[in-house]
This record gives structure tokens, C-alpha cells and sequence, in this order.
């Protein structure tokens, strides 16, 4: 395989090197009220872009014929959802014995309960050749039931998980206990 066909190949997952790159190195880019206004650009053109790109490719038997894939919708579901949060659940009770912050704990389980982003599913999906229209419906899908699923505030103030495993850093905010 020459270096062009690589290339052509694994052209997300060397933009994705790049973009973490370009970043990391300029940060205010991606900042909220910078040149690219993730708060506009990422919650509704880049969304919107990957499902509109997504359906036009497709044609209506694929989405026909993804919906009736109801063991793997189960599947993706009852993995994403519930085994993969409480396999993190299990990994969080060994971090308890490490002097982590609380709040970090508590933080990495509520990022494991939420689905993966639709971008990265449907794009990665495609990019290996899988049932893109059944990561179309399973990335809306998921999305819908973990917007159920979730406690309906999750910005309140709560307490951490466990307060015995609070080491304070100075820039996490304290919690109140």
C-alpha cells in the first residue's frame, strides 16, 4: 500500500491527530466566543452536517432495513447504556483506593453513562465499512434514551460520590460537604 492509499485511507484519524495537534498548541481557536463559535458551529452545523451527509447517502430500503436489526439495536443499546457504565462503576471502585479526587471519579461515571457522540459513531462506522444506517438510527437513538435516562439537572451542585476520597486541587472547585 503506497503512502497516497494510506493516506486516502485513514484520512479522519490523521484530521483528528491534526485537530487535537492544533488545539493543544492553540487553544483559544476552540474557545467559547472564538474564530470558529463552538457554541454555534458544533451544536448545530456540525451535527446537523454529519446526519444530513449520512442521509443523503443512504437510500430509504438501508433505513428500512436498519430498524428491523432489532437484536443489534438491543445490543448497542443495553451495551452503550448499561454494561459499559457499570463496567466503569467497577473500574471507579478500584480508583478509590488512589488518591484521586472525588469529583474526577464522579465526573468519569457520568461520562460513561452518556452515548457516544453521533459524529464519531457514524463517520468511524463508515469509515470500516459497517451498517452506517444502523449507527445512523443507534447514535439517535441512544441520544434520545440517554436524555431519559439522566438525572434532569445534571448541572446542580451535588456532592461527590465518595467524600472520604477528596484531595483538594487548586483548580477543581471544593466541594461543599
Amino acid at each position: 500500500m503506497t503512502l497516497l492509499e494510506r493516506l486516502h485511507k485513514d484520512w479522519f484519524l490523521i484530521c483528528l491527530i491534526i485537530a487535537i495537534v492544533v488545539a493543544r498548541l492553540q487553544p483559544h481557536i476552540g474557545a467559547k466566543n472564538g474564530p470558529l463559535h463552538p457554541e454555534i458551529s458544533v451544536s448545530y452545523l456540525a451535527v446537523s452536517t454529519i446526519f444530513f451527509n449520512s442521509g443523503l447517502s443512504l437510500h430509504t430500503e438501508e433505513l428500512a432495513n436498519a430498524l428491523l436489526h432489532v437484536r443489534l439495536h438491543l445490543f448497542v443499546q443495553t451495551f452503550t447504556l448499561c454494561f459499559f457504565p457499570a463496567s466503569i462503576w467497577l473500574f471507579i471502585q478500584l480508583l478509590y483506593f488512589l488518591p484521586l479526587d472525588a469529583w474526577l471519579l464522579q465526573g468519569l461515571q457520568i461520562v460513561a453513562c452518556m452515548p457516544p457522540p453521533v459524529s464519531s459513531a457514524v463517520i468511524l462506522t463508515k469509515s470500516v465499512g459497517g451498517n452506517e444506517a444502523a449507527a445512523i438510527f443507534n447514535s439517535a437513538f441512544g441520544s434520545f434514551l440517554a436524555q431519559r435516562s439522566l438525572p434532569p439537572h445534571p448541572q446542580r451542585e451535588t456532592t461527590p460520590i465518595r467524600p472520604r476520597a477528596i484531595h483538594h486541587s487548586s483548580s477543581l472547585p471544593s466541594p461543599h460537604l
